[in-house]
């Protein structure tokens, strides 16, 4: 008898956490199992942008520091967004830490000291599969005409896409500084 009810209780709560919506159910499975997936990459790319403001160094601290506390703003408003869409076509999300680390494809950066390029570098490289892992999303919900979420996965493409073009330009100026300019002291 306890675990008829059990059962029944198991059901309800289901019942409880679905929303009303047009979607197949299949088709909500697979958007909810996608979101799930960008979700918890979106919170270990925000820790690790923030692990990398607080612990940045250098001759151009304040400005890295700066920009990478706006990224890690800009990063962390999108994990709202990606959960309530989730629960808005009737799936779940996340419910914890555990679950961001099982699900998550982005590599976490423990190491106790990163110099400021290599930073920036690996921040570049992650946003840009990020960007990947966006468009993959962005098939699966296209496919499930799931216009909403398509939508919004555009404008944080959108998003990613001009952190990895600021990364990007630093990066490929830092490496400029760090090569002696041989044709011009050849020129001389």
């Amino acid at each position: 008898m306890a675990k008829n009810g059990a059962t029944q209780l198991k059901g309800r709560e289901n019942e409880a956490l679905q929303t009303p919506t047009d979607l197949g159910r299949k088709g909500v499975e697979e958007i909810t199992s996608e979101l799930r997936k960008l979700l918890a990459d979106t919170f270990a790319l925000y820790v690790k942008t923030k692990n990398f403001h607080w612990h940045m160094s250098g001759k151009h601290f304040r400005d890295y520091h700066l920009l990478l506390d706006e990224h890690g703003d800009q990063i962390f408003a999108m994990t709202d967004d990606i959960a309530e869409r989730a629960r808005k076509i009737g799936g779940t999300t996340i419910h914890s830490i555990s679950e961001i680390s099982r699900y998550q494809r982005l590599k976490d950066n423990n190491e106790e000291f990163v110099a400021p390029l290599d930073m920036l570098a690996e921040l570049s490289a992650d946003n840009q599969a990020l960007t990947r892992f966006f468009r993959a999303a962005h098939e699966v919900c296209e496919k499930n005409n799931d216009v909403a979420t398509t939508s919004l996965i555009e404008v944080w493409i959108d998003q990613t896409e001009r952190r990895i073009w600021f990364l990007a330009e630093i990066v490929s100026g830092l490496h400029a500084e760090q090569k002696p300019l041989s044709k011009a002291a050849g020129a001389s």
